[in-house]
């Protein structure tokens, strides 16, 4: 996410909390940097007044650079719709405006505006796979001057990945606290019970013909707060992956897979034990848990061991 260059109106666009934040302050400090007597006033567009902006970003008598942060551009009323679209024709160019626009349909008018008139802007996706997930843990260490192993990033996001800033926040103690490489057994160390509890364990211990510690752990992770959808989720998630490389394998065509490399090599790793037939019998009890947990059982907890047990099976068996 490149930094925002200073200029009298700036736009941030986020699909993320966290990194809405992270540009917010990069904003920020590069106002103090530039001079430190900046009168940064944060403005509400839902309960704006109309005037106000012409108030706030006038200079003063003493001649402070004058800055106003906007958080949420999104709740937008009319009277700050009708004078922000009056101040971008002749924006004071002493002054800063910083518009935060946190998703959704609403301030589309005003959003259509700034990007007509060429305004600076960043706009940040919503982070929604593990692949991504782990290229911000990356990147975030190397920002840092530091380096992680790919086992410890793959943990780390099995452990924290549900909530973004916890991971991001995770990396930081990590950072702070280790010294050198951080490798996955300081993973472990740190945060060894989230990383049993989550569901992607529960999918890694089905996987290898576990079910006694697979249960335990879909028992655990659902008293934490997953749902049964998301553990037959992540246990249908592992299963299509080595499907996937089981295609490949038996394929005269080669073709590329839509996966990091760490993923085909996991996936590869978890082919042990299983073939064709067990992998399809697999996916149809995965495909009748997964009916169950979203309402066709009464007791999705329940629906969701039997199918563990029952895909553990199929590995031993074979």
């Amino acid at each position: 996410m490149a930094d925002l260059e200073l200029s009298p109106i700036m736009l941030i666009q986020s699909g993320e909390d966290v990194l809405g934040d992270r540009a917010v302050r990069s904003a920020r400090t590069s106002l103090r940097a530039r001079d430190p007597n900046t009168d940064i006033v944060e403005l509400d567009a839902s309960a704006y007044s109309t005037g106000e902006l012409d108030v706030l970003l006038t200079p003063s008598l003493f001649g402070e650079p004058k800055a106003v942060f906007v958080p949420n551009l999104e709740k937008v009323n009319v009277a700050f719709q009708e004078d922000l679209l009056a101040y971008m024709k002749s924006p004071d160019p002493d002054s800063v405006l910083l518009l935060r626009h946190n998703g959704g349909v609403r301030g589309k008018k005003v959003l259509d505006a700034l990007k007509r008139a060429k305004v600076p802007s960043t706009k940040i996706a919503k982070i929604k796979y593990a692949n991504e997930k782990g290229r911000l843990v990356t990147s975030d260490v190397r920002t840092a001057g530091r380096r992680i192993t790919q086992d410890a990033v793959e943990a780390l996001v099995a452990a924290m990945g549900s909530d973004l800033r916890e991971l991001l926040a995770s990396v930081n103690q990590l950072l702070a606290d280790v010294d050198g490489t951080i490798n996955e057994s300081h993973v472990d160390t740190y945060f060894a019970g989230r990383v049993e509890a989550t569901t992607f364990n529960v999918a890694d211990a089905v996987v290898v013909g576990n079910s006694g510690r697979a249960v335990e752990l879909a028992r655990h992770a659902i008293a934490t707060g997953n749902s049964p959808v998301s553990i037959v989720g992540a246990i249908a998630a592992k299963f299509r992956a080595m499907a996937q490389v089981l295609g490949q394998r038996s394929s005269r065509v080669h073709t590329r897979l839509k996966m990091n490399d760490w993923q085909i090599k996991r996936a590869t790793s978890d082919l042990r034990g299983w073939n064709n037939d067990t992998l399809a019998e697999a996916f149809r009890v995965i495909a009748k848990a997964d009916a169950e947990v979203k309402g066709e059982s009464r007791d999705p907890e329940f629906a969701v061991e039997r199918a563990i047990v029952d895909i553990s099976k199929l590995r031993k068996r074979h």
